[in-house]
This record gives C-alpha cells, structure tokens and sequence, in this order.
C-alpha cells in the first residue's frame, strides 16, 4: 500500500514516509492508493478489540512493516485503559453508546495517537534519530498526544494550547506532566491562533536540529484515521445482528467521521453517517446549505469541537465527492479559507447517499443530557450529547444507531455542576489531577517567542 496527496503533488509514499511528514509537500492530505477490503465474516469471528485491529492496521502498513512487525506493534500499542476490551458498549432502546472514553487520558484520541507514537519510535528507533512533536489542541489532542509521546525519550512534545476556551481538567492534565521531554505552551489566543502558529512552524522549519524529524499528531496524520477505523468494525463485530448501522459522530476536525467514512470504503454496511457540531457548524453549514467557509470561533460547553475551519475534511471531497480529482481538489483548497468552497449542485447532492448533519446549540446540550440522565441513568459528556440529539430523533426498531462517545463526562465538571447534577464514577485517569503542581509555559501568539523557546529545548543531549 503506498499514499499520494489529495492535491496530486505528492505520490508514491510509503508508510513510513507519510506516518513521519503527516503533511504533504502539496499542502494536501494523504490518502491510501487504493481502499483496501475487509472480510466482513472474518471480522464478527475476532473476540476482541485488538483481534480486530490486526486485521486493520496491518492493510496500511505493509509498505514499510512486515506483516510479524506489525502485529507486535498492535498487540502492545494500546495501555492504560481502564476496560477489559479498551471500548465499552450500551445500548439504551435503539441507540448504542460505543464508549471511547476508557483510555488514559479519558477520551476517544487515546487509539489513534498511542497507535501513531508506537509506529513514530519505530521509525526513530531503526533510523537512530530524534523527533519533536508540535501540536494544537482544543482539549483532548494535546494530553493524548503528551501521554502518548512521553515513554519514547527520542521524542519531545511541544503542544500548544489556547488560553481559555477548555476545562480546567483537559489543562491539568497537560500542564502537571514533569518531564524533560513534555513541555505545555499556554498561548494568549484562540485555538485557531495556535494552529496557525503550528502550520507555519510546520512550513519554515526552522528550529530543528540536523536530520530530525517534526511530527504532526492531529488527525492530519493517516495512522491516526487508522486507529479509528478499528473500533467502527469493533462495533459491527458487536451490533451486526441489529442489521446495517448508521452512525451518530460528534465532530470538530472531523477525523473521526472521515474514520467511519473510511471503513464504509472498505466494506463496513452504514446506512447513514450523521455529522453533529456545535454552534461552530462549518460542517453542518456545508451539509445543508454548500457553504464551506470559515467563521469566528464560539466558545460553548462542547470545547473540543471549537473549531472554525475541519482539517480533515479535504479528504471527503476529495474522495467522495470529486471522486479522487487530484486537480479539483487543489483547486478549491489552494483558496481555501480566503475563498468559501461552494460545490457544484450535482456534485454536492451526493451527500444524500451517505450523510446527514445537525447543529446543537448549549441550551439544547443541557437539555439533550438531563433527559439522557434522568430517563436512563446514563450520564452524556457534552460532545457525546450533541450526537445522541440526532440520534434519538432518527432511530427505531428497524434504525438503529451507534453514537461515539469521544469523552467521559467526568473532564467537564463544571458543567454538571451548574446543571445540578453529581458526577460519581470519576475514571483513575482524572484522579489526582488537581494535586499535583501545574507547569505551563505562557506565551503570546508570537512565532518568534515560540520557535526560541523551542530551540532552548531542543538542544542534543
């Protein structure tokens, strides 16, 4: 299997090439030469999650990894959960819960980023170098990242997160990790301020040392939509019998719905993806109404989904709507933000087929997780919430739909408390957060100030 970019300019690379560059000369994205098939019989045999992530991970790996490597690879990759099988389940009437909130840091990035480290020191490892990770986050990515990253001592993490706009446990649990080779960036700006510091840092380059590599771990990053595929077909190993699924994803970056999209390319029956956003509704806007663009960031109760512009999305059009047109894609993207990206009628009314979109505001979050709570006993975090919203609305008997569970409610105490309710089962993960001493380092949203302290710490040890 060997990636090429969704602007056409970059081709021909192998895993290892894609896994260590995550961005595309082009400015693309990097997609598989081809969808790989899953044997669907195959998949409701395996017992377990990690049965199942052998027959998936090993399709995308073979340019760089033997078949034996891998497996290695997979069977030891994910730790710390705190379920047996890693992925928890409940089905309440029609809709299942696929929990995804029983790793380390308590949230769904958990599979996709101790995927990608695991194969980053490999890499690091054969070829005797070092690594810096830089990254963005909006709350979850960036301690997913720092607990992924941190055992490998070939790897420094630099992850840069806004000031404000995340719960005070999605930044304790970046900001108490003491380790030389962990550092949290406190920016005075947006989320979208940060990620335009990490997307020039990615293009000047400027403050690495000779022969090292700077990695990408946001969802840009194909190893990461690997990880995700897996736990699509672990729920069809564990709902078939409800017949073909539809699926109901909270989303900002949209990695996670372009993961479900990825396993319906490769055999997985959906019925319909539904993508739910926030008042940040670039996605639910292009989906009802064909305006790609970009607006203001909100600030709402759902912060990992603050988001004005969805990185992954490239690769949608560029494979489902433009039917892999390398040329069409570069066309719109290479504009992109500055000029809107509006589909021709045709091509976008084949968002029939697959999807559907809904916009939850705060207000309606509250209101979709106290009648959750006091109906089932089942208490939703606030991204979760906003995809069961749909969901409830569209299943039945013969409907049935999965909703991703992409956080425990236990990260955004503040919100419980202000709507009455008590949180009882907080996860090991969470404990303790708040007595250990916080090491932040504060910046403004200056390049410069950045990249120096970057090279202070980067230095050969």
């Amino acid at each position: 299997m060997l990636f090429h970019s969704t602007r056409g300019k970059d081709s021909g690379k192998d895993f290892s090439a894609i896994l260590m560059q995550g961005l595309a000369d082009d400015g693309g994205l990097f997609m598989p030469d081809h969808w790989p098939q899953v044997d669907l019989e195959e998949i409701k045999s395996k017992a377990s999650f990690i049965d199942i992530a052998k027959c998936i991970v090993p399709l995308f790996t073979s340019s760089s990894f033997s078949y034996a490597e891998t497996i290695k690879i997979v069977e030891n990759t994910w730790h710390d959960f705190e379920h047996p099988d890693l992925v928890g389940i409940q089905t309440l009437d029609n809709v299942s819960i696929l929990e995804l909130f029983h790793g380390p840091t308590a949230a769904f990035k958990d599979f996709g980023l101790q995927l990608a480290a695991a194969f980053f020191n490999e890499v690091l490892e054969s070829e005797n170098k070092t690594a810096i990770v830089l990254g963005a986050t909006s709350g979850d990515t960036g301690s997913a990242a720092i607990d992924a990253c941190k055992p490998y001592k070939r790897i420094k993490s630099f992850i840069m997160l806004p000031n404000g706009n995340m719960s005070e446990v999605q930044r304790r649990q970046m900001s108490i990790i003491n380790a030389k080779n962990v550092f949290a960036l406190r920016i005075n700006g947006t989320f979208d301020d940060c990620q335009d510091l990490v997307k020039l840092a990615f293009k000047q380059r400027d403050f690495l040392n000779s022969g090292q590599y700077l990695l990408a771990v946001n969802s840009i990053n194909w190893t990461r939509i690997i990880g995700q595929i897996c736990y699509y077909f672990y729920a069809f190993n564990r709902l078939h019998s409800k017949g073909d699924l539809n699926f109901s994803v909270p989303t900002g970056n949209f990695g996670n719905v372009f993961a479900c999209y990825s396993a319906h390319q490769m055999g997985l029956p959906i019925n319909k993806i539904s993508v739910a956003v926030n008042n940040n509704d670039i996605l639910h806007r292009f989906f009802s109404e064909n305006d790609y663009s970009k607006k203001t960031v909100q600030e709402t109760i759902s912060p990992s989904m603050d988001i004005s512009v969805a990185s992954n999305f490239e690769r949608l059009i560029y494979d489902f709507f433009l039917e892999r047109n390398t040329i069409g894609c570069a066309s719109l993207f290479d504009q992109f933000p500055e000029h809107p990206i509006h589909l021709s009628n045709e091509i976008w009314t084949k968002k029939n087929k697959l999807f559907s979109s809904s916009k939850v505001n705060d207000a309606e979050t509250q209101k979709i997780i106290e009648d959750f709570f006091y109906s089932h006993n089942y208490l939703l975090d606030p991204h979760t919430a906003i995809a069961v919203g749909q969901a409830i609305k569209k299943s039945d008997a013969n409907n049935p739909y999965v909703v991703l569970s992409t956080a425990h409610p236990a990260k955004f105490p503040k919100v419980y408390k202000e709507m009455g309710i008590e949180l009882i089962n907080v996860p090991g993960a969470l404990m303790g957060l708040y007595d250990k001493k916080e090491h932040l380092y504060a910046f403004d949203a200056d390049y410069d100030q950045i990249i120096n302290f970057i090279k202070q710490n980067n230095l050969e040890t």
